[in-house]
This record gives structure tokens, C-alpha cells and sequence, in this order.
């Protein structure tokens, strides 16, 4: 297994870009110090490297440059300002650009685009670091293309995640995929940059920036436990339409006639948030008396007035939802979850910014209870991105194993819903047992 770099270029707009200051506002403060954001597009290429570095590699470099001139904040970095910190891009020629790294590997690409459970390591390989400049800024965004020789192509891309959310991450790495097709003209709308749409009257941006602060003189984290770390291994597992139904009618007959939320993502992460909750060593050590689940919602048509669903940046609000453990692990734990997970969202309702100032404070008291968390969405297409190559043969979200208990969503290549989990390599039996009974019990 071997991954070497080949090339690393630096890829500006074109035509150039012209740049500018953005403020940071109240959804995007929170993702500050959390880090990027990390997919890998894995696609059949049947070709050695001299053919793809001849014919692929310069139309991957321009549309990714044309692509880059509507997305331009993605060329800068977040810096410190007066008010905190601010979005900083000069634009495109000279001034900025994201790194591009070409490499090739020698390692297994029909086993690292399967399924199946693999190293965490192994995949980074595929996934481009974000430039560390010394002066308190950081990059945004960076790409790298792994080849295969003769058998296929890794397309890894990093966005940190305080310049953009899924959405706006998706529909970045889609301008440049249809940039790169040989059919013109199906390239997305571009972005909306305009930061005034995302109204902040409380101020919410700074307060939130200052708990960070105060959070941060409290002293750093705790270290972690002397010794190696432990080895992590990713596995993906389909929830099929069939099954989607089958728990969706679970839960409508449980309610009894009553009004449930009821929809495919909550029953998903309800069947994910029971199978983990089984798993010895990552939820049940210490048994506590309440399990946690966390995951984001999309607000951009939930606020008045709507966001037009262009708008680059982060748009989410967390949602919080806890159960009892006995019920989570009862026999009806999945029905227990969905429903406790569907009035979760139905309450977004009654007002979508509701307790906004208290969110980020729960966040951190929520924590320390290892909540379940939930990265992606089946909503976002990301088996759509076709750079002229077709759909993806598998789609990787990398980036979940930052935060234990968090699993990826995203929808299922042919239908349904895949789920992707990491685990500590010697837990991941004990997942798949409970995720393959699960369905059997259907």
C-alpha cells in the first residue's frame, strides 16, 4: 500500500476573480476550530497514469479554475480581525489559489471503494491536508486526484467546514464536476455570497464567539490516553427502500393515529442510533441513564425570508434529541428513537432559530455525553457528481472519524439510504451484527 504524490499544483481562478472581505455570521462561528469537511469520489478509470496526466488531469485543473471564480472565498482564508475573524480572499491571478495534489496509488481500489470495513488510514491518503499558514490564518480549501493505475481515480476535496455546510460544499464540487464534462452548459447556478441575506439582530455572532473564548481560557482539552491510538475502520451499510417503508410503518402504527414526523432520515439515523447504542465500549461503558443524539438541520427555506439555496456559507441549526437508554435499548428502541427524533424536528415549527443563543452551551454540556452524531445528508446527491467519468462507484464522507459516535448519510447509489459508520476496529463486528439483525427483523 503506497500513495505517492506525483505533482502539487496551485490552482487559481480564471478569469480571475475579484475578491473581497465576508463576515463571518452566527452559523458559521461555531465551526471555527473544527476542521474541514472531507469526501473522496472514487470512479472506475481503466487508464495508466501518462494517459490520465494527457488527457484528464488539464481539463480536471481548468474547470476547477472556472469553477473557483464563483466560489472565490474558497481561494483565501479565514484570518482575525477586529470583530474576531472574517472570510479574506485577493481573488484570483497571483493573489490566491487552492492546492492541487496529483498522486498515485498502489493500494487496492476495488476494496477502498467497497463497502466493506477499511482502515480510516487508508482513506486519508486520498484526502488533501489544508495548508497551515503560520500568521493565525487558515486555508479553506484544497483537492487531490488519486490514480490507480488501470483501474481507477480517487477525487479527494477538503472545505473547513466554517466557510461552508454540505449543501454549499456539494454544490461547489458539482460546478467543477460539470465544468469538467465534455457536455456544456450543465454546469449549477453559481453561488449567492451575499452575507446580509443571513440576518443577525441579537448579535449572535460575537456572543457566540465569545463562549468560544471563555471556553478557551478554561485551559485546553485533556490529553488523550498514553499509547498508540486505537485503529479505526470506516464500513458502509444500505438501508434499502423495502426497509425505509417497513420502519416508517413501525412507527405510524406505534404513534396510534397520533401526528409523527416520519420521514426517511429519521428513521435512518433511528435504525444507526439503536445499532450503536449496542455496540460494547463506544455508548454502553458506564451505563448512563440517557442516550444523546445531535445532528444538523437545514434552515435555508426554514427562515423567513427564505435563503435561496445558493447561499455559499453555513446555513444549519443543531438539533438535539435524548431518549432513555433502556428504551433505546429495548426491543423497540428504533421506534422509541424515531419518534423522540421526528417531535425533534416537527418543533422546528414553532420557530427555527428558537433558542439560538443557548445552542452553542448545550453543544458543549451535550458532549461530554458522547451524543450520536449525524454528518451528510440523503438529500445533498452526492452520487450525482459526474466529472465526465459517470456516477461515482462510492462516496466516502472521511471526515466523520474527527468526532466518536458520528455516523455520514447520504443516498444509497441505486436507492435507499447508505450509512456510514467508523468504528474502533475490534466494535465494527459487534455494529454489523446488530445492523444485519435489525433487518432481518423487519
Amino acid at each position: 500500500m503506497a500513495t505517492k504524490v506525483l505533482d502539487k499544483l496551485t490552482v487559481s481562478a480564471s478569469p480571475p476573480a475579484t475578491g473581497g472581505v465576508l463576515p463571518l455570521t452566527f452559523f458559521d462561528v461555531p465551526w471555527l476550530f473544527t476542521g474541514p469537511v472531507e469526501r473522496v469520489f472514487f470512479y472506475p478509470y481503466p487508464y495508466p497514469v501518462d494517459h490520465f496526466t494527457a488527457h484528464l488531469l488539464p481539463s480536471l485543473k481548468s474547470s476547477l479554475s472556472a469553477a473557483l471564480h464563483s466560489f472565490y472565498p474558497l481561494l483565501g482564508c479565514v484570518r482575525p480581525c477586529a470583530d474576531g475573524f472574517e472570510f479574506f480572499s485577493a481573488g484570483g491571478g497571483d493573489a490566491g489559489g487552492v492546492e492541487l495534489t496529483v498522486a498515485e496509488s498502489s493500494d487496492d481500489f476495488d476494496e477502498l471503494s467497497g463497502g466493506g470495513s477499511r482502515d480510516v488510514a487508508r482513506l486519508y491518503a486520498l484526502v488533501p491536508q489544508l495548508p497551515r499558514p503560520e500568521d493565525g490564518t487558515f486555508a479553506l480549501a484544497a483537492a487531490q486526484v488519486t490514480v490507480f493505475p488501470d483501474k481507477g481515480l480517487a477525487v479527494g476535496v477538503s472545505i473547513h467546514h466554517v466557510a461552508c455546510d454540505d449543501s454549499s460544499f456539494m454544490h461547489f464540487v458539482k460546478t467543477w464536476a460539470g465544468h469538467c464534462r465534455v457536455a456544456a452548459g450543465e454546469v449549477p447556478p453559481p453561488p449567492l455570497l451575499d452575507r446580509g441575506v443571513i440576518a443577525d439582530p441579537e448579535g449572535l455572532a460575537g456572543r457566540t464567539l465569545d463562549e468560544m473564548r471563555q471556553l478557551a481560557a478554561n485551559g485546553p482539552p485533556p490529553p488523550p490516553p498514553p499509547g498508540p491510538p486505537p485503529k479505526l475502520v470506516l464500513a458502509s451499510f444500505q438501508l434499502g427502500r423495502d426497509c425505509i417503508d417497513k420502519l416508517k410503518q413501525r412507527v405510524v402504527v406505534a404513534a396510534k393515529g397520533g401526528a409523527v414526523h416520519c420521514s426517511a432520515f429519521t428513521v435512518a439515523c433511528a435504525f444507526a442510533w439503536a445499532c450503536l447504542a449496542r455496540v460494547d465500549g463506544t455508548f454502553c461503558k458506564g451505563r448512563r441513564d440517557r442516550a444523546h443524539l445531535l445532528f444538523s438541520v437545514e434552515c435555508r427555506g426554514r427562515l423567513s425570508p427564505p435563503v435561496p439555496q445558493e447561499y455559499l456559507g453555513n446555513c444549519l441549526r443543531p438539533c438535539f434529541v435524548d431518549v432513555d437508554m433502556s428504551d433505546l435499548l429495548g426491543e423497540d428502541g428504533v421506534v422509541t428513537a424515531a419518534e423522540a427524533i421526528g417531535a425533534a424536528i416537527k418543533g422546528l415549527d414553532d420557530g427555527v432559530l428558537d433558542g439560538a443563543d443557548g445552542w452553542f452551551n448545550k453543544i458543549m454540556s451535550v458532549v461530554p455525553q458522547r451524543p450520536m452524531s449525524v454528518g451528510g445528508s440523503p438529500r445533498y446527491g452526492v452520487y450525482d457528481t459526474d466529472f465526465g467519468l459517470g456516477r461515482p462507484s462510492k462516496v466516502e464522507l472521511v471526515s466523520i472519524d474527527k468526532t466518536p459516535g458520528t455516523v455520514s448519510l447520504a443516498e444509497g447509489r441505486d436507492a435507499g439510504i447508505e450509512i456510514g459508520v467508523v468504528l474502533r476496529e475490534a466494535e465494527m463486528p459487534k455494529f454489523t451484527s446488530c445492523f444485519s439483525d435489525g433487518l432481518k427483523q423487519l
